[in-house]
């Protein structure tokens, strides 16, 4: 039996070779929802209409021409399958043993279906195949995020989740800068292609690390049982609670990721689409939220320890409802864009770092995986809302992605509002 204290000990080389899991899944991400949107809408009339109005260039891209609505609602539509297959998957792995280990398995199963659909996306010839590779994609990593993100509640004592959470989201962000930056430049240089496949290849580098790097516990805190260790009698257990503090973490999650997943879906759509910026560029810029949440994220977690994590993620919910009001009227151009990129990666820092800890903290030790798997309910949930509602708004707001800005500050307003609501102190930080 593999001694659990020792595995559990705080280690810096430990904390960033698990990180390497959440690299290799952060570098698909920015890829995705950086091009794909503009594939499904470039060749639209009216965005090309805009652009000559207001005297910017029209990007040379070529793509499906889709409105808006449409478009999002395809990038989030197979996230209805994820808010399922994934609070099952985090579940599920903590009954799994094999001889790779409990969470290991789901890796060598989701990896390769991840890697196929991933590679076709930019060969797509119509909408409809488009969107059958995003199925793909989506589904295989939905059978290993959960637990790979697991891991941090599997190796971390509850003291330490915060501050290794943020070293986690310090190579998490590492691999977003690498693809935004590095898929800018590789699509400006060798076509849409190109960064699809780089992507591909670094996110089966970074899992084949932690595969060999990762040593799993046979046994956590204590042996799994079946007494709530599925995500729906998890649920029932934090219903349990008179102050519903864990059932307001879950809807905090819902709502600032609504936000999030609604400007982070258009950002790319907004910069091209309404700014006249390319889409390689675009990528390029976008990548200054990437280094600003790198350069924060340790930060964020080390301040979710000693103040409190629901304290640090309400300061960060101010600042991004105050942020997103202002750019509404703020962007203008390339440099504006950037600062509110920025600005917006130092506040995001404080609300994602620490919001899985917070859902540990009010969870059970002995289910980490389905606790994990409520967590990505909530997100999930909020990744199908949050850009096909957005997509609508712009839709019916004369296809002007601006107003992204205004939408996603007034769902952090709403996430502010239920994390007020938390009353109990988690036991290992203060509230």
């Amino acid at each position: 039996m593999t001694d659990l204290a020792a595995l559990r000990r705080f280690s810096y080389p430990k904390t960033f070779i698990i990180g390497f899991g959440f690299l290799g899944i952060s570098i698909i991400w920015p890829i995705f929802n950086q091009f794909v949107p503009i594939f499904l809408q470039a060749g639209n009339p009216e965005f090309t209409q805009q652009l000559l109005a207001e005297g910017r260039a029209v990007p040379d891209v070529v793509g499906f021409g889709l409105a808006p609505s449409l478009a999002l609602f395809i990038m989030t539509w197979d996230n209805l399958i994820n808010i399922f297959v994934q609070p099952w998957v985090g579940a599920r792995s903590d009954r799994t043993w094999t001889r790779f280990g409990r969470r290991k398995p789901w890796i060598l199963v989701g990896l390769p279906i991840a890697v196929l659909g991933f590679t076709l996306l930019p060969f797509a010839p119509t909408a409809l195949a488009l969107a059958v590779f995003i199925l793909i994609t989506n589904f295989g990593m939905a059978l290993f995020r959960s637990p790979t993100v697991a891991w941090l509640g599997d190796l971390f004592l509850p003291d330490d989740r915060s501050k290794a959470n943020g070293i986690i989201n310090l190579m998490g962000g590492i691999g977003s800068l690498l693809a935004f930056l590095g898929g800018g430049v590789l699509f400006n240089a060798l076509g849409r292609p190109a960064p699809f496949i780089a992507g591909a290849i670094l996110l089966i580098v970074a899992m084949i690390v932690v595969l060999v790097g990762v040593r799993e516990p046979e046994q956590r805190v204590a042996d799994a049982d079946d007494a709530h260790s599925s995500v729906r009698d998890s649920l029932r257990v934090l219903m349990k609670d008179p102050q519903r503090s864990g059932i307001y973490v879950l809807l905090g999650i819902l709502f600032w990721f609504i936000a999030f997943n609604a400007l982070e879906a258009g950002l790319s759509s907004f910069a091209v689409f309404t700014l006249g910026i390319s889409p390689g560029t675009a990528s390029i810029y976008a990548g200054a939220i990437s280094l600003s949440f790198l350069i924060f994220a340790w930060p964020a977690g080390i301040a979710g320890t000693r103040y409190g994590r629901r304290r640090v993620i309400l300061v960060g919910l101010t600042g991004l409802t105050i942020l997103f009001a202002v750019a509404y009227f703020l962007i203008q151009g390339a440099a504006t864009f950037v600062i509110v990129l920025v600005l917006g990666g130092l506040f995001w820092a404080m609300v994602n770092v620490n919001s899985l800890p917070l859902v540990y903290d009010h969870g059970d030790e002995r289910h980490i995986g389905a606790y994990t798997g409520l967590y990505y309910f909530s997100s999930q949930l909020a990744a199908v809302l949050g850009p096909t509602l957005g997509g609508a708004l712009v839709d019916v707001l004369g296809n002007e992605y601006r107003w992204l800005f205004l939408f996603s500050a007034a769902f952090m307003a709403v996430a502010w509002v239920v994390v007020t609501r938390i009353r109990r102190a988690p036991a290992t930080a203060a509230a």
